[in-house]
């Protein structure tokens, strides 16, 4: 069996690009990272893949003034790289419809809550966690959902629970639930890459 080729799209420091990399190095994996796009030419996600000899490219407004062009170079640039599955981990903008379709079905994004709950537009961030404790919520948790073309609207594939904690600040919240995506993610990847389509719903033991 081929290892499953993988694109990430990121925006900012690549967390989550970096916890899928150490995954694919494990001998099961069947992944491999083969190209990281960034809209950011400064971001920590770019400067990791060059630093493990991934490909990695620049695509923003900057390099394409147009966004039918950006989406469409996306695309090209996703199929020249054989990629079998997109992975957007904190990428801060929309997937062009272009690459929506050539990619249907085979793009998955992380977010940090339970969707259908503090899912849309705008909610990402900080702004994630300040609605999960202004709501009163007592679980939140990230989400693995396949892109489409509403904001976290796609079927959502995998889940995990983080208990919110009564002293629970935006800052500490975020810090458990970003540890959690770093868990989530590759395993999501791993059965994807076995052929695996299951829906994932881990509840860790806490009471140790």
């Amino acid at each position: 069996m081929s290892d499953l080729r993988v694109g990430v799209i990121a925006s900012h420091n690549g967390s989550n690009l970096r916890a899928l990399h150490r995954a694919s190095l494990a001998e099961d994996a069947r992944f491999e990272i083969v190209l990281v796009i960034s809209n950011n030419s400064g971001s920590g996600a770019l400067a990791f893949a060059r630093e493990q000899a991934i490909p990695a490219l620049h695509m923003s407004g900057r390099t394409h003034a147009d966004p039918d062009d950006l989406d469409e170079a996306m695309r090209i640039a996703l199929r020249d790289h054989a990629v079998d599955w997109v992975v957007t981990a904190g990428y801060m903008k929309k997937v062009g419809p272009r690459t929506r379709k050539e990619y249907s079905g085979r793009i998955v994004n992380i977010h940090p809550a339970l969707l259908p709950r503090h899912g849309g537009q705008g909610m990402y961030g900080q702004a994630v966690h300040r609605a999960v404790l202004e709501s009163g919520d007592r679980v939140s948790g990230p989400s693995v959902h396949l892109v489409t073309e509403g904001y976290d609207t796609g079927e959502v594939i995998a889940q995990t629970e983080v208990p919110v904690q009564p002293d629970d600040t935006v800052e500490s919240l975020a810090a458990r639930v970003l540890a959690a995506e770093h868990t989530l993610l590759p395993l999501v990847m791993c059965q994807l890459a076995t052929g695996q389509r299951l829906y994932l719903n881990i509840k860790p033991d806490y009471s140790s």
